[in-house]
């Protein structure tokens, strides 16, 4: 019983060993003649078109040169003339008779005009009427010069006319403070009488007088 078993078992084995082997054979012929055969088809289908690459172009060749002009030369321009011909010389004439010679005569300068005649010197000078003194007071002092308590002494001259009365006034020294001295030439025209100065003949005439005032701060 143990022997029938092993004969049928080898006996098996070997059967499917064979049949294996069968297919693998007839499986390989299959795959190959058939794959064989759709390529031949697949070729015979196919166009193959072989493509010719083209030759270049020939180069072009250049044009021609332009044919050569000839080469003018440039026209010769004569220089000018380095050294001028002087002009003939006119004739000279030969005179005997030599020109008469011109001999200038010195024209004298006109005289100079008389000088004008000095002023007349008076015989008396122009004198005050009234004393200097009296021509200001305390009451003309000027009250701003006052509060600040400034003071000074002016000169001044008085020119007077031939009637005895003051033209005009003019600040000869400052008192150093302009409201003093403008006080001064202000009051002393209107102020100041004069007997008028006489000529040598008597006749009365214009004259000048001059003085000093002294603005001192009232007690």
């Amino acid at each position: 019983m143990a022997y029938a078993d092993h004969s049928q078992g080898s006996s098996r084995t070997i059967s499917i060993v064979i049949v294996a082997l069968i297919h693998a054979v007839l499986g390989y012929a299959f795959v190959t003649g058939l794959g064989m055969k759709y390529v031949k088809k697949a070729a015979e289908q196919l166009n193959v078109i072989d493509v010719k690459e083209e030759p270049p172009p020939p180069d072009e060749e250049p044009p021609p040169p332009p044919p050569d002009k000839p080469v003018e030369p440039p026209p010769v321009v004569a220089p000018p003339p380095i050294v001028q011909t002087p002009a003939p010389a006119p004739p000279i004439q030969t005179v005997r008779t030599p020109p008469p010679v011109f001999n200038p005569v010195p024209v004298a300068a006109p005289p100079p005009p008389p000088a004008p005649p000095p002023p007349p010197q008076p015989a008396s000078r122009a004198s005050p009427r009234s004393a200097p003194g009296s021509w200001l007071s305390d009451a003309d002092y000027p009250s701003r010069a006052q509060r600040e308590e400034r003071s000074g002494t002016a000169g001044f001259r008085l020119e007077i006319g031939a009637d005895g009365r003051v033209t005009s006034c003019t600040i000869t020294s400052s008192t150093g403070h302009a409201d003093l001295d403008e006080a001064t030439c202000r009051l002393l025209p209107r102020r100041a009488r004069f007997k008028p100065a006489k000529d040598p003949s008597g006749r009365e005439i214009a004259d000048t007088y001059s003085g000093r005032i002294t603005w001192r701060l009232p007690e």
